[in-house]
């Protein structure tokens, strides 16, 4: 199971493939994720946002696990599985699946649409982290509609089995606070502020856009740790002009459509309520690939 010490560098958080009728194109899905972890990577996350979770069902659920349980056997990298819902219950069973079906953690989303307290949210990380499999924490507001002070997150991170945090708050405060005070690890959850959130204290990122040039990201980070700060700013700024157009529309369907066209998936297909990218964004992207 995840520990505190293993939660460092680039996690990749994967998207879930799926064929035009819908249904999940497993082919793809072994052929991109074995692509993926080839780079070694630090962890990999299934079924997170990127991978459309609110859109996936748990017998689905089942399915991903499986198959990347076996991709990862005869490696190293964690498996960390999205089970975060906006019902307490819900999230209780998928975290329970996870944690049977050998998943290493659980990323676990602050409850979306909901808005709870700040209260609401403790309990329903107690609830999920009494399931007994560590669980990363995920605070995105943007997404979520609600998001955890600082206090909340400090309550949270000193619970039992909470072995970490994923930090799409959109500003380094929250990852700065909680370093000062020596919190368990934070990654860093925003593309475009990984570099100025490791000079925060972030121990690293999940990051959806590290599914494109991961080897990049891997140095970034490499670069970093090892006190090449330059040389880790001016390769983090190359990689600036993609991420911007990896999320000028909702992720994770423009990652979707490059992973597409580069023949790394056999679709992008998505489900509703996302749809693909639009015609613009496709001649920018394409224009990228031709670059």
């Amino acid at each position: 199971m995840l520990t505190e010490e293993q939660i460092y560098g680039i996690y990749v958080p994967v998207v879930t493939p799926f064929h035009a009728a819908g249904e999940i194109d497993l082919e793809s899905y072994q052929r991109y994720v074995n692509n993926i972890i080839k780079n070694s990577i630090h962890g990999l996350v299934v079924n997170g946002t990127t991978g459309e979770s609110p859109t996936v069902n748990i017998q689905e659920l089942h399915t991903l696990v499986d198959a990347s349980r076996e991709l990862l056997k005869n490696t190293s990298i964690p498996l960390v599985v999205g089970t975060g819902t906006n019902d307490t219950m819900s999230t209780v069973t998928r975290t329970e699946l996870a944690a049977n079906s050998g998943a290493d953690a659980a990323l676990v989303v602050v409850p979306y649409y909901s808005r709870p307290s700040q209260e609401g949210i403790i309990a329903h990380f107690r609830k999920a982290a009494e399931v007994g499999l560590p669980i990363i924490a995920y605070d995105i507001p943007g997404r979520a509609g609600v998001g955890m002070s600082v206090d909340t997150a400090r309550t949270i991170l000193e619970m039992n089995n909470v072995v970490g945090l994923k930090d799409c708050s959109g500003s380094p405060v929250l990852v700065s606070e909680l370093s000062r005070h020596g919190s368990k690890p934070v990654l860093c959850g925003d593309d475009l502020n990984f570099f100025d959130m490791l000079g925060c204290g972030a121990a690293g990122g999940m990051l959806a856009s590290a599914n494109v040039h991961t080897a990049s990201y891997l140095s970034i980070y490499e670069q970093y740790r090892a006190g090449q700060v330059e040389a880790a700013r001016a390769a983090f700024d190359q990689l600036v002009p993609l991420m911007k157009l990896l999320f000028k529309e909702s992720n994770p369907a423009p990652i979707k459509w490059l992973l597409s066209a580069r023949g790394e998936i056999s679709s992008d297909t998505l489900r509703l309520p996302m749809t693909s990218i639009s015609p613009a964004l496709r001649e920018e992207l394409g224009a990228y690939l031709a670059g």
